[in-house]
C-alpha cells in the first residue's frame, strides 16, 4: 500500500502544478500584470542608468581594458543594439577618470535614485502575492535600497564571470594545481554560476519584496521560470530588433528608448509573472487557504510558510 500510493501522490503534485500554472494565466488579466509591467518599466528605466553609473564605477576596480564595456558588448546580445549605443553616450558624459570620485558620488548621490525601481517593484509584488503593504515608508524604502545592493551584487557576480569568459578556466588551470578537466568543463560551468546567480538575484527579490512570510526556497519555482523566460524572450526581442524592427525610422532619436522600454517591459512582464506562480503554488499547498499573520512589531503579512 505504501509502494503503491507513491504513484498517486506524484499525480497530485502535478495535478497540483498544472492547476497553479492555470491560475496563473488566469490572473494575468485578472490582476492587469500587463499594466503594471508598462508603469515598471517607466521606473525602471529612471533607475537603469544611476545603477549603472554605480555599476560601472565598482567595474572600474577591476583589471582589464575597460570591462564595463565588455559588459555593454555581453548585453548587446539581448538588449536592443540602439539601446546598448544609448547607454554607451550616456555613461561617456558622466563617467569621469577620478575613480574614487565616481564611486563615492555613485553610492551616495545615485544609490536613493536606483532604488526607485525596486520601490515600484515591492508595489507591484505585493498586488502579486495579494496582499496589502502594511508596513510604513521607512520600512519599505530602506528595503529598496537593500534589494538594490543585494541584486546588484548577485547580478554584477553573474556579470563578472561572463566577463572572464570561457577561456578563463584554462588560464586558471594552468597557474593552479587544478586539472585539465576543470579548463574542459569551465565553458559550461561559467555559463552555470552566471544563471545560479541570476535566478538567486529574482529569488531574493520575491522573498524579501512583498509583505508576505515564506521560505526562501518556496520562491524557486517563480524565479526559474521568470528567468528562463526573460532569456529566452530577451534573445528572441534581440535578434528582432537587429533584422526587422527599426525604431530609428519610426520614432527617430527616440528609437533607442522606445527600444529599451519594450525589453524592460517584458523583464517586468515575467518578472510578475513569476511573483503569480509562487502565490499560486502557495495557494495549492494551503488549499485556496491563506492565512493572514501579524508579526511582533504590529505589521501583518500574508503567511505562507506553512
Amino acid at each position: 500500500m505504501q509502494v503503491g500510493s507513491h504513484p498517486g501522490k506524484w499525480r497530485m503534485k502535478i495535478r497540483g502544478i498544472r492547476d497553479a500554472l492555470w491560475r496563473t494565466i488566469e490572473a494575468v488579466p485578472a490582476k492587469h500584470t500587463l499594466q503594471m509591467a508598462a508603469a515598471l518599466s517607466y521606473y525602471f528605466v529612471i533607475s537603469l542608468f544611476p545603477a549603472l553609473l554605480l555599476v560601472s564605477a565598482i567595474l572600474a576596480y577591476l583589471p582589464g581594458a575597460n570591462p564595463f564595456d565588455q559588459v555593454l558588448s555581453l548585453m548587446s546580445g539581448f538588449v536592443p543594439r540602439e539601446s546598448i549605443d544609448l547607454l554607451r553616450k550616456v555613461l561617456a558624459t558622466v563617467v569621469t577618470p577620478n575613480r574614487s570620485t565616481l564611486l563615492s558620488f555613485g553610492i551616495l548621490g545615485t544609490l536613493w535614485t536606483a532604488s526607485g525601481g525596486f520601490a515600484a517593484a515591492i508595489e507591484a509584488l505585493d498586488i502579486a502575492y495579494e496582499v496589502e503593504e502594511a508596513r510604513p515608508f521607512w520600512v519599505t524604502r530602506p528595503l529598496a535600497v537593500a534589494l538594490t545592493l543585494l541584486v546588484g551584487v548577485l547580478l554584477l557576480v553573474a556579470l563578472v564571470v561572463m566577463i572572464v569568459g570561457p577561456q578563463f578556466g584554462t588560464w586558471l588551470a594552468l597557474r593552479t594545481n587544478l586539472s585539465w578537466l576543470f579548463a574542459e568543463a569551465w565553458p559550461y560551468i561559467h555559463w552555470t554560476i552566471a544563471v545560479v546567480f541570476t535566478v538567486l538575484a529574482v529569488e531574493s527579490l520575491y522573498f524579501l519584496a512583498p509583505n508576505v512570510k515564506q521560505r526562501f526556497w518556496a520562491t524557486l519555482p517563480g524565479a526559474m521560470l521568470a528567468v528562463g523566460c526573460w532569456i529566452g524572450l530577451s534573445y528572441t526581442l534581440g535578434y528582432y530588433f537587429r533584422s526587422f524592427a527599426h525604431f530609428n525610422k519610426t520614432y527617430g532619436a527616440m528609437g533607442a528608448v522606445i527600444a529599451l522600454m519594450v525589453w524592460l517591459y517584458w523583464t517586468s512582464f515575467f518578472m510578475l509573472v513569476g511573483a503569480e506562480l509562487n502565490c499560486q503554488l502557495a495557494k495549492e499547498t494551503r488549499k485556496g487557504k491563506i492565512k493572514q499573520d501579524e508579526d511582533p512589531s504590529g505589521l501583518t503579512g500574508l503567511d505562507l510558510a506553512a
